[in-house]
């Protein structure tokens, strides 16, 4: 049976945990996957997700500094994304590219649920203004 193929795209993305977050998580689950790291050039982004389609892929997470080139590449996009502009994950099927961004959802989960610290009525900084400050800033606020 072929493994549905993931990756994680950034430059850079050697920092990424992902693929061992989502080998885990396939091997906790009972599912078949490849996901890998893949570094790709500063001006080459849309070239390297239709690239990445054709080969079979099935979505991808997204790092720096990607994450408005991906929002402005998909065909359909979530209210977050929309939000945000900006996206850190897309997926694929045989007519469109679907975007979201999981960034605000998942510190707010974290900060909330995991840390117990609830957030309503706190001060925040929030230091940054790439995709990913701006996949956070609406759902803290």
């Amino acid at each position: 049976m072929p493994k549905d193929l993931y990756c994680v795209m950034g430059n850079p993305v050697e920092h990424s945990k992902s693929p061992w977050i989502h080998a885990r998580f396939a091997e906790l689950t009972g599912q078949s996957l490849h996901y890998d790291k893949r570094l790709i050039p500063l001006d080459g982004f849309e070239a390297a997700v239709r690239a990445f389609i054709a080969e079979g892929g099935r979505g991808c997470n997204i790092t720096v500094p990607f994450k408005f080139e991906a929002a402005a590449l998909a065909t359909r996009t979530s209210e977050r994304a929309l939000l945000a502009q900006a996206s850190n994950t897309l997926r694929f099927d045989k007519v469109s590219i679907f975007a979201d961004n999981t960034d605000g959802a998942g510190l707010v989960n974290d900060i909330q649920r995991n840390a117990g610290i609830a957030l309503t009525g706190r001060r925040l900084l929030l230091i940054g203004a790439g995709g990913a400050a701006a996949g956070v800033l609406g759902p803290l606020i």
